[in-house]
């Protein structure tokens, strides 16, 4: 016998999952045509806010009427003049980290692959790494760069004793899967003494990094498109990090086994990842648990296994996570709290 009760709660649920999907949808549609950042110059109303954006009036009417009804905005009456709350503009608007109006693109941009997916549960494979791109390689610069710009050094570097004077008195670091390079050119110039090398497996991404490098003025960061399943025995790095990359991989265990030998004598390991349990009731809990498994199974999963990969997904989890280290060769692992909360850093020696 169904509990009616339940049944109208889990509606009320549904309720609030459908709304989110499409309130995403308009966050990106903000996201391209500037309505927040149009907002944040004060109350207007709809005429007004498509003054200041140069957009369709009616549009806009009806994007704020959701915005209003959902608790974005909120709405005068009166004046007819809607207005977007500092506190909501902070993580709406804006180049620091807590800007989460890029993830909108992110997300919507998975959605345009439920076919290929749908197609993946019924005969098994993947999505291959380029079906994704360009969008994907800009949405993951868009979201880290805000946080490289802000966190990287202060939060993600100072997390470990002893690391920002390293880099200060000079070592030699490299990136694994550094995207568009910029946290290597952030640390580059922060710490000039340091030399930093960027590999990437995608050619585009490595020219924007080194077309940043150039434009800042950098002599001590370089970048390599490398299939980093491969890496060379030689140099040597006094310094490897690995941001939001490893789970992705076609054979993570490879990556960390080159890591470890490519790391110098007393070298150090940095592996940011996603900060989760590898069992799922353990996980139960954690907010941001929903987000990432569905991040995983809509990019990360598919995308190793349609090269015949391990597809570790996103929430491969620290039990995991230690067990391959060590398998690479890894003696000690310390797992340390990230400035963003749905991180963590693994610090490794050999």
């Amino acid at each position: 016998m169904t509990n009616p009760d339940l049944i109208k709660q889990f509606g009320g649920k549904l309720l609030g999952i459908y709304t989110g999907a499409v309130l995403t949808k308009l966050i990106e549609i903000r996201y391209q045509l500037g309505l927040f950042e149009a907002s944040r110059s004060g109350p207007a109303t709809s005429a007004e806010l498509s003054d200041r954006a140069g957009l369709n009036e009616r549009y806009v009417r009806e994007w704020l009427g959701a915005m209003a009804t959902s608790g974005i905005y909120s709405y005068d009456p009166e004046s007819k003049r809607y207005t977007l709350p500092e506190e909501h503009a902070a993580l709406l608007t804006g180049g620091a980290a807590q800007n989460l109006a890029p993830m909108s693109r992110m997300i919507n941009h998975f959605g345009t692959h439920l076919p290929a997916l749908a197609a993946c549960f019924r005969e098994g494979g993947g999505i291959p790494y380029s079906a994704y791109r360009p969008v994907f390689t800009q949405c993951m610069d868009d979201i880290w760069r805000r946080i490289y710009d802000q966190q990287l050094v202060n939060g993600f570097i100072a997390a470990v004793p002893g690391l920002s004077d390293a880099l200060t008195q000079g070592i030699h670091v490299l990136d694994i899967g550094c995207g568009t390079g910029h946290a290597i050119n952030v640390l580059a110039r922060e710490f000039p003494s340091s030399r930093f090398c960027g590999y990437d497996i995608a050619e585009d991404a490595i020219e924007v990094a080194r077309a940043e490098a150039r434009a800042i003025g950098l002599s001590n960061a370089s970048f390599e498109v490398l299939d980093v399943t491969t890496l060379p025995n030689e140099p040597r790095f006094d310094l490897i990090t690995a941001f939001d990359a490893i789970h992705d991989q076609k054979s993570p265990d490879l990556v960390l086994r080159g890591i470890n030998r490519a790391l110098a004598a007393g070298g150090t390991f940095l592996m940011i990842e996603f900060k989760f349990s590898s069992r799922v009731e353990e996980n139960s809990d954690n907010p941001f648990a929903p987000l990432y498994y569905s991040f995983s199974l809509m990019h990360c999963m598919p995308v190793s296994l349609a090269v015949g990969g391990r597809g570790l997904g996103a929430v491969w989890g620290e039990h995991t996570a230690r067990q391959l280290l060590a398998e690479a060769g890894f003696k000690t692992v310390e797992v340390l709290a990230a400035p963003r909360p749905q991180n963590c850093i693994f610090v490794c020696a050999n």
